[in-house]
């Protein structure tokens, strides 16, 4: 990420992100060369130049290297700071494009990786799991804020689900085609949402 909404960084925290970055980093480098099962926490930790144990003071497992997504507090700070006359799904439209924006081409590039392995090994799709429930609480909490509802009303996590899905089905379909436009076809099905998913 090359910037933030938030208050800027102090040193500690600037070198901590950067640490854990280069841990993801070298994490996924390994997975691709030699296989997500093949490669352990002590081959992760030597190509990163740590230590076993500060390998686990960033990540309590090596499946959380991948599941890690650094966006995730970017893309809800962005959200909830959209000019309030905003509706729900443009403000979603507008953070989308905000957070992509953000990235440079190689960021991006590594996000998909992040992505695919995620969805290609058993072991990590499952995990996904809990991730997804996740995601429908930080859209439910956007939403909450923006509307002045309840987070666990009935209709604000429906609705949350609903864009979880949206840009889970997106981001499957640019995944896919190493051709598209990652940004135009997150836009796309958040438009398709707002029309109310028409088939």
């Amino acid at each position: 990420m090359t910037s933030s909404p938030s208050e800027p960084m102090g040193l500690r925290e600037r070198k901590k992100a950067k640490t854990r970055a280069a841990i993801q980093r070298h994490a996924l480098r390994l997975f691709r060369e030699q296989g997500y099962s093949a490669t352990t926490v002590d081959q992760i930790a030597a190509a990163a130049e740590i230590s076993p144990s500060t390998f686990f003071r960033y990540f309590a497992t090596k499946e959380a290297a991948v599941l890690y997504d650094p966006v995730d507090p970017v893309f809800i700070a962005i959200a909830i700071a959209q000019p309030p006359e905003l509706g729900l799904i443009p403000a979603m439209r507008a953070t989308v494009t905000d957070v992509l924006q953000r990235f440079s081409a190689e960021e991006m590039e590594f996000v998909r990786e992040r992505q695919l392995l995620v969805f290609r090994e058993p072991d990590l799709r499952a995990a996904t799991m809990d991730q997804f429930a996740e995601g429908i609480d930080q859209i439910a909490g956007v939403a909450a804020q923006r509307t002045g509802r309840a987070p666990d009303d009935f209709v604000v996590r429906n609705w949350a689900g609903a864009v979880v899905g949206v840009l889970l089905a997106a981001f499957l379909k640019a995944a896919g085609d190493p051709e598209s436009d990652y940004l135009v076809v997150l836009d796309q099905a958040l438009v398709h949402l707002e029309a109310g998913l028409p088939l």
